[in-house]
């Protein structure tokens, strides 16, 4: 559940960064966030910007359970509630999501990337995101599905680290209790603040990312791995590269998380009656979602 509130909030951004990290720097067709965003709604209509929405719809379902039911169970086999089990507990679930989210990613960058500045697209190479999968994996096998595996392996292990590191100092900081009536505010606070973190401490390593799974695409590949797609990204661009759809990025990442903290909260608070709430919480600090 909290996974669809998420990409129903967040795609759109989603949409433009990924625009944004793979246009060629010779022949920009995009200024800006704000610009890529005029330009997709009006050349290929506001449906533009939910292109490839159907993998991660179906992926973060997964995604979310994994993260979430991971981070916690390693939380409880480390044994210690600190900052330091944390982010372990955190990477440890950012690791282990990454099987179900490179493949998932490479659908979504590659139909979010077909029809680029077409109202109606002429040809269609996908039909959907598990059609895309299917070709992929018929024209160049389980290597072609995960295409950018490692670089999303280094991207989400620290990444959820500081996710779920942030996310508990901060609800400890606000002193988020389950009376408090103002709960729900502070958690949606700190599940964005906590997205904003997490994007800013790997976000080069996702624009390599991008650039490796929509290498290709055109029929002409470009890079030979991580190493060389770094070196000439740097050599053509310069460093501002590695902050491309960086903007939309952060506008995305807060309601994005705020959304999904919230969303978990909530519905296990109508799963649990009040009692059973009480008596699973560790403290009366709310630390993670799935203490609720």
């Amino acid at each position: 559940v909290s996974g669809a509130a998420g990409v129903l909030v967040g795609h759109p951004f989603d949409t433009v960064k990924v625009r944004l990290q793979v246009q060629n720097v010779e022949k920009p067709l995009y200024r800006g966030t704000f610009h890529c965003f005029q330009s997709i709604i009006k050349q290929e209509s506001a449906f533009g910007l939910y292109k490839g929405i159907g993998s991660p719809m179906m992926g973060l379902t997964f995604i979310n359970a994994l993260v979430f039911g991971v981070q916690g169970n390693t939380l409880r086999a480390l044994g210690k509630d600190t900052p330091l089990n944390q982010f372990l507990a955190g990477s440890a679930a950012g690791a282990i999501q990454c099987i179900i989210c490179c493949p998932m990613e490479l659908a979504k960058t590659r139909m979010q990337l077909q029809g680029t500045g077409e109202y109606k697209l002429k040809m269609k190479n996908y039909k959907n995101s598990l059609d895309c999968l299917i070709k992929i994996y018929r024209k160049e096998g389980l290597r072609g599905i995960n295409r950018g595996m490692v670089s999303t392996f280094i991207r989400e292990t620290p990444s959820f680290g500081f996710y779920f590191l942030t996310y508990d100092c901060m609800t400890r900081y606000l002193g988020c209790e389950a009376e408090d009536s103002y709960v729900i505010p502070k958690l949606l606070f700190s599940g964005g603040m906590s997205g904003i973190v997490s994007w800013l401490s790997t976000y080069p390593v996702d624009v390599i990312k991008s650039r490796l799974q929509a290498d290709g695409v055109g029929g002409v590949t470009q890079y030979n791995g991580i190493w060389d797609c770094v070196r000439k990204s740097y050599h053509e661009e310069g460093w501002r590269v590695f902050t491309r759809g960086l903007t939309s990025t952060l506008l995305r990442a807060f309601p994005v998380n705020a959304a999904t903290f919230a969303t978990v909260t909530v519905f296990l608070m109508y799963m649990k009656s009040e009692d059973n709430l009480r008596e699973c919480e560790p403290g009366p600090v709310i630390q993670q979602p799935s203490s609720l």
